[in-house]
């Protein structure tokens, strides 16, 4: 009568113990991503496969990155319970949702309409209400709500984009990853200081390009 709960805690051990096995250590970030199911964020048959650590196609073409990458980005980002959160590229709305477990407010922006109005519907039954989502241009941020505390890039630009270095807040924390689309890349954190911006290379990663202005609609 009581396998399938045994099971469900059996594979959330698996899931929490694999991320602590990849570095993903925070106890804070642990916690959100046991709270937030995988599983809610994909479709079909991928859905079964959740808790693998691995990313996943979704709609448009685009994935759901694997799950010790985004604890990783998580962590490197450091957020604080008054922060208010960027994110440029919302996909399945996986990362927004455990964003919203740790900041005051996230803001998360993708050029897909789509992925955006899929990502609504999963915030609002799950009850996330300190999530925004938005359609448009990710690659010039958010002027309207600018500046941010913490901004997070799930696609790869050759370099940081300037609009986006600028709606940070000093003090304020980025992470992305920066390179060519077509090799791997590097997941870079920019911390925005009195003087500049102090640069950390934390770990070679793979992601989708940044691609400027709004997707055809499908």
């Amino acid at each position: 009568m009581n396998d399938a709960p045994a099971s469900n805690a059996e594979r959330t051990m698996q899931f929490l113990f694999a991320l602590r096995s990849k570095g993903v250590t925070d106890t804070r970030v642990l916690s959100a991503m046991e709270r937030i199911d995988r599983a809610r964020f994909l479709r079909g048959l991928f859905a079964g496969r959740a808790y693998e650590d691995t990313p996943l196609p979704i709609a448009c073409g685009q994935t759901i990155s694997q799950p010790s990458v985004v604890g990783l980005m998580t962590q490197a980002l450091d957020v604080q319970p008054r922060d208010k959160v960027l994110e440029v590229g919302t996909g399945s709305g996986y990362q927004a949702a455990i964003l919203s477990q740790l900041a005051r407010r996230v803001y998360t922006i993708d050029r897909h309409k789509r992925l955006v109005q899929e990502s609504r519907a999963v915030f609002e039954a799950m009850d996330l209400t300190n999530i925004t989502a938005l359609t448009g241009d990710g690659s010039f941020g958010l002027p309207d709500q600018a500046p941010f505390d913490r901004i997070i890039v799930t696609a790869a630009a050759e370099d940081p984009p300037g609009p986006l270095l600028a709606q940070l807040k000093p003090g304020g924390i980025m992470v992305l990853p920066v390179g060519q689309s077509d090799t791997v890349q590097s997941l870079i954190r920019v911390r925005r200081t009195e003087e500049g911006f102090d640069y950390d290379e934390l770990r070679p990663v793979r992601f989708v390009p940044l691609i400027e202005g709004l997707a055809p609609e499908n």
